[in-house]
């Protein structure tokens, strides 16, 4: 069985170093290590316990056209916690651009011990993304365009994402990808021009710290690749007080500029403030500051992301603390 889901792994990630072409950047949450099945469908079922999770992210409030972003999803884990379920539901609106996603997800968790703490899960999922554009929102200019005013408003595409999960109590690590098929069901050429839908590739590493009794450090870093833009890097650092307040941040950065993109165009950049808080043993709520600091005109307004966690008690959970990650 072991040798099987190897050979599986290995099959995934040969499919991982095959994913190119151009791209957008899928919407993106600052507080994402608190809802890893939005980034990766093999997170399904880690916590060992049902839960329910949402976001709501106002990015550059103020600005006209701005994105704003809404998800909620649940998952948890059955048949003696060896297989994760997970349903996700995500509404990205940027300007005259909105994208309905949802997904299904399916893990497979493989226990690498006998207590059940270290366990590789593969991960598939699938579902469908709906685009609209609302060519009424758009400048005057753009609506001169015969191509744009012509492309069809509204389309149904399915999508496919893969994933590779593994942790510990003090460690976890992740490989993803998502928007595998829907390059080959977007039908209207004018939609592939000014929406295109690309694959994704996301890459986590994280782990927990025991400074003191009452203090833990959580380094992480995310790495988001999207094959057109900079390849985009998030350093993030918790502390946890008590187990019941997180305080931290993340440094968003920009690295291994593409050849066709000129050096005098501004990287992302961004220092984030994040504090979550653990009312009792069921709800989290959480809330996160983001501040534009590449130069550019975003510098002017800040983003705005708060984040709801219920958690359905789960007796039989093995994992020592499964909220950590």
């Amino acid at each position: 069985m072991h040798k099987c889901f190897t050979n599986i792994t290995l099959l995934l990630i040969f499919m991982f170093s095959f994913l190119s072409a151009y791209s957008q950047q899928d919407a993106q949450f600052s507080q994402y290590m608190f809802n890893g099945l939005y980034i990766n469908p093999a997170y399904a079922g880690y916590r060992e316990q049902w839960n329910i999770n949402m976001f709501y992210r106002t990015q550059w409030a103020g600005l006209p056209g701005a994105p704003k972003t809404f998800s909620v999803a649940a998952d948890g884990a059955v048949n003696d916690n060896r297989v994760g379920l997970g349903l996700q539901v995500v509404s990205d609106q940027l300007g005259a651009e909105k994208n309905t996603a949802m997904y299904g997800s399916y893990a497979y968790r493989i226990h690498m011990d006998d207590d059940g703490n270290r366990t590789l899960a593969i991960g598939i999922g699938a579902g469908f993304i709906q685009q609209k554009l609302n060519t009424e929102a758009l400048s005057p200019a753009s609506q001169s365009d015969a191509l744009l005013m012509n492309a069809k408003k509204t389309a149904f595409m399915p999508d496919a994402r893969v994933g590779i999960f593994y942790n510990s109590e003090r460690i976890y690590t992740g490989l993803s990808a998502d928007n595998l098929i829907t390059r080959a069901f977007q039908k209207s050429d004018k939609l592939r021009t000014y929406l295109p839908l690309k694959p994704h590739l996301y890459f986590t590493v994280g782990g927990l710290i025991p400074l003191s009794n009452e203090v833990l450090l959580k380094p992480s870093l995310l790495v988001k690749e999207d094959f057109a833009g900079p390849t985009s890097v998030d350093l993030n650092a918790f502390f946890l007080f008590s187990k019941v307040i997180w305080l931290g941040g993340s440094y968003r950065t920009a690295v291994l500029n593409k050849n066709d993109i000129s050096n005098s165009v501004p990287k992302a950049g961004a220092l984030v403030a994040m504090m979550e808080v653990f009312v009792n043993s069921k709800l989290r709520i959480g809330y996160a500051y983001d501040k534009t600091v590449n130069g550019t005109g975003a510098t002017s307004y800040a983003t705005h992301e708060i984040s709801l966690n219920y958690f359905f008690e789960n007796r039989k959970a093995r994992m020592l603390s499964p909220r950590y990650f």
